[in-house]
């Protein structure tokens, strides 16, 4: 219906807000609100009326050391995954040049998670072996047009979730 909601993590390092938005992906009973959310969403979708059509996308970035990195940008030589916020009447604030990857299914938004996660600064702490180093957000767009009458333009809402895990608060 063209709602934005935000799902974070907050606390200190080692208090369980990764595993809280991941969990094991792999066991229904211990995965963690990510996938759940994927879950959701998609069974939400699949349940819809004929006269819908959805356009799902989402995007993965990592703000580390004052830097907002793209974590699903491929990289290379001469390649920087590094973004900036702008502004603009329109869009409000954004992050410019963040990828915004459609997909189609639970394996596809899964594979982009795991990606990013690839991707993400990691780092050995006194309380964590392998703390989280940054802050992500891990973001699903599903945009839908509905047909009300036919050969008319069709109503589009948008919304947005964010699922964002924080670094550790101290």
């Amino acid at each position: 219906e063209g709602f934005n909601a935000t799902i974070f993590a907050y606390g200190q390092t080692g208090s369980g807000k990764t595993y809280s938005m991941m969990g094991n992906p792999q066991s229904e009973e211990f995965k963690g609100i990510i996938p759940r959310s994927f879950d959701h969403i998609l069974k939400l979708i699949n349940a819809c009326a004929s006269n819908k059509t959805f356009y799902l996308s989402a995007s993965y970035l990592e703000i580390y050391n004052e830097e907002i990195r793209d974590l699903l940008k491929k990289t290379g030589p001469n390649v920087s995954s590094k973004c900036e916020v702008r502004e603009n009447r329109e869009k409000g604030f954004f992050v410019k040049d963040l990828s915004q990857i459609p997909f189609h299914s639970i394996n596809e938004l899964m594979n982009l998670l795991a990606i990013g996660n690839q991707h993400r600064s990691v780092g050995e702490t006194k309380m964590n072996e392998k703390s989280s180093r940054s802050h992500t957000i891990f973001s699903i767009k599903v945009e839908c047009s509905v047909e009300l009458v036919p050969n008319e333009k069709p109503k589009i809402s948008v919304g947005k979730l964010n699922l964002v895990d924080l670094a550790g608060s101290e």
